[in-house]
């Protein structure tokens, strides 16, 4: 290559996309989303054809957010039932099951007495965040301000609105399930309100809130969402349930569990939440929470995922009043294009502050005797009835049954229970062939990622400066994506000369001034590439470069945080409340490269390219690298990648810019490598050596 060209790095290390001091127009660049943010409107359907595709995205980003993708292998539940307590016309039982080996589901099961012929309708209910759970008392002097305001009509029933429900429904003739969530009654081997908690790798296994446990995409929402799953499991499996009429029902984070059993398991038949489902506030509580889950859709959605089985709603004086015009008529519309506008129903009953009161409860029992046939006439009349003492007729912790102690709680619990999550899911894993362990992985990853390339949309290029050093132009500008409101800055080298219409996407964990020495000459790996007449692409990814102020050839070290919840919160600052909402920043680079190749592919005529390379080096470019390959498949010709012995095993702390929930749930970077086998992505160390791979390939 000719002297002339020496002098063109000279410009390229002071090139800028942007004016100095300007950052990208791009709107990462703001406030982080949070789940009190008034903007998860549905994604609308249009097309009968395609609702069943969108249902099975949000079903699949509910399981991997839930650590549930794979399902995990079941252990036998190792129910117990006893403890009958009789009513005139009811009786309740005590039962304890196993969701995982050792790990305790509590609760009481309600049946309608005489037994009678035939099975029985059954409804799950979670209770929900009412002080003791399945024991709530709102108090003698709480009941009557309700009787007055008309929400309740009783003492007792109005004292106890959660077990109301249950005996409503048991007189009606349904088996019902009143099951305990973490941290609430009988379930007292975790705390419900824990946080963030360091890496402690002198001990077996994690917390939960801790980076291992993200990673691996443990969650207490993936651990309640399977405790309902293992409820539904024990429900089915009674002699007197008809499992063809199972429905779930709870209020507020019972609603939360109500709405994602429905969408994910087609065993439930209907559902009701009950003051939660909105376009608002999506669910405060850690257990409510989890990386990905409201990506790309909100709770809106996920009831929806319900159709066209029966859904019925209720909302009330909070943050779900705004249901009736936003939210509603989107329901409405579905359920009437998919030829079942008689399965969804919504009450609004705005006099009343959140609840699951009596008028709810109304609700709610009209819409199962309709939809399962109970038959009881009409109308449905509740009355009063003698509640259950707590120690001596509701907990099922008695001298026969006791309360776990020692190993059994707390920490040395939770590291035990983590890992046989962990075992459960890779007995899962391990039982599929090849094909299918890869399918599944790839699904996974897929969901993680949160856009296809199909989905990037236009690319607009926008040039800055053009340095010419005889044998080669440097461009440099941004890359708008239109779609997603994204600005990358840009730059491309191109030989004036012999170029071969193919270009090398090359990334770096410092952005495009990666290409280039601290002396501001090309690496020995661009140069080689641009003497053989390759063309040259890279990015200021995501916090990158020009995104973090004054660029320059430094990695971020951390990421923002949602801080959600006040400092004195045990859960303030957990990770779900930033990834449930915000693709972690691994997956947003992914994104800046799928947009890259999408410009190179489709974008200006005289910068089109017949094939795309891509080479990424570095801890942080090379794992973004390897998805990015996975996802843009046959887009990428060739891929030569060096991590530089980066593991995500290593990730100690929340804030790490390379936390990626879920991942070693897959299996980490042998999965991505799996996912990439050669020839079309291979090892490489140092630029000359990626360039010298790359030029080899062809």
């Amino acid at each position: 290559m000719s002297t002339e060209m020496d002098t063109m790095p000279t410009f390229a290390r002071t090139l800028r996309s942007l004016p100095d001091g300007k950052r990208p127009d791009d709107r990462r660049l703001g406030t982080l989303r949070t789940f009190d943010d008034n903007t998860f409107r549905m994604q609308p359907v249009t097309d009968i054809h395609n609702w069943q595709n969108r249902r099975d995205s949000i079903r699949r980003r509910i399981l991997v957010a839930a650590g549930l993708h794979p399902m995990p292998t079941r252990s036998p539940l190792n129910a117990i039932v006893y403890g009958k307590v009789d009513r005139d016309d009811y009786a309740v039982e005590r039962v304890i099951l196993e969701s995982f080996p050792g790990h305790f589901v509590t609760g009481s099961l309600y049946r309608p007495r005489p037994g009678g012929k035939g099975k029985h309708a059954a409804v799950l209910c979670p209770h929900g965040h009412w002080k003791d759970g399945r024991f709530y008392d709102c108090g003698a002097e709480e009941v009557q301000k309700e009787i007055a305001a008309g929400a309740e009509l009783f003492e007792v029933g109005g004292r106890n609105p959660v077990a109301a429900r249950c005996v409503q429904l048991a007189r009606m003739g349904c088996v019902v399930f009143l099951y305990d969530m973490e941290g609430y009654a009988d379930s007292v081997q975790l705390s419900h309100a824990s946080g963030p908690r360091a890496k402690d790798p002198g001990k077996p296994g994690y917390l939960f809130f801790s980076p291992q446990a993200e990673l691996y995409g443990q969650t207490m929402f993936g651990l309640q969402t399977w405790n309902s799953i293992r409820a539904l499991d024990f429900v089915t499996s009674l002699p007197d349930v008809d499992a063809r009429r199972i429905a779930v029902t709870g209020a507020s984070g019972g609603a939360t569990q109500s709405l994602i059993l429905a969408a994910i398991d087609e065993r439930i038949a209907a559902s009701f939440p009950v003051c939660m489902v909105s376009t608002a506030m999506q669910g405060g509580c850690t257990c409510e929470n989890a990386a990905y889950l409201r990506i790309n859709q909100g709770n809106v959605d996920i009831a929806a995922a319900t159709a066209p089985r029966p859904l019925g709603l209720c909302c009330a004086d909070d943050w779900t009043k705004t249901l009736k015009t936003d939210g509603d008529p989107d329901l409405r519309r579905l359920y009437e294009m998919l030829g079942h506008p008689d399965n969804y129903e919504a009450h609004f009953r705005l006099e009343f502050p959140h609840n699951y009161n009596s008028v709810n409860r109304h609700y709610m029992v009209e819409f199962l005797n309709r939809h399962f046939r109970l038959g009881v006439p009409e109308p449905l009349v509740e009355r009063d009835y003698a509640p259950l003492d707590v120690k001596t007729e509701a907990s099922v912790w008695t001298s026969q049954h006791p309360k776990p102690t020692g190993d059994h709680v707390g920490d040395a619990h939770e590291r035990k229970l983590t890992s046989e999550w962990t075992q459960a899911t890779d007995a899962a894993l391990k039982k599929l062939s090849t094909n299918e362990r890869h399918r599944v992985i790839a699904e996974g990853l897929n969901t993680m990622v949160g856009r296809l390339p199909a989905e990037v949309g236009p690319v607009k290029w926008e040039q800055a400066n053009q340095a010419d050093s005889g044998d080669c132009l440097l461009t440099t500008g941004t890359l708008t994506v239109n779609d997603h409101g994204e600005q990358l800055p840009a730059l491309f080298i191109y030989p004036k000369h012999n170029w071969k219409r193919q270009v090398a996407i090359w990334l770096t964990d410092t952005g495009k001034d990666g290409l280039f020495g601290t002396d501001g000459k090309p690496s020995p790996g661009v140069e080689l590439l641009l003497r053989q007449g390759y063309g040259l692409a890279a990015l200021d990814m995501f916090e990158q470069g020009e995104f973090v102020g004054t660029g320059g050839r430094q990695a971020i070290e951390s990421v923002r945080m949602v801080s959600a919840l006040t400092e004195d919160d045990p859960r303030h600052g957990a990770a779900c409340y930033t990834f449930g909402y915000n693709p972690p920043l691994v997956m947003e680079r992914v994104h800046d490269v799928m947009a890259l190749a999408e410009f190179l592919q489709h974008g200006e005529p005289e910068l089109k390219t017949e094939h795309i390379l891509l080479v990424a080096i570095g801890r942080q470019a090379g794992p973004v690298g390897l998805i990015a390959r996975f996802m843009l498949g046959d887009r990428i010709k060739r891929a030569v990648i060096n991590t530089e012995g980066f593991d995500f095993n290593t990730i100690d702390r929340l804030d790490d810019p390379m936390l990626l929930p879920g991942i070693l749930r897959y299996g980490g970077m042998d999965a991505l490598w799996m996912l990439n086998p050669p020839p079309g992505t291979v090892k490489a160390h140092g630029s000359e050596a990626a360039a010298s791979a790359l030029t080899a390939a062809r």
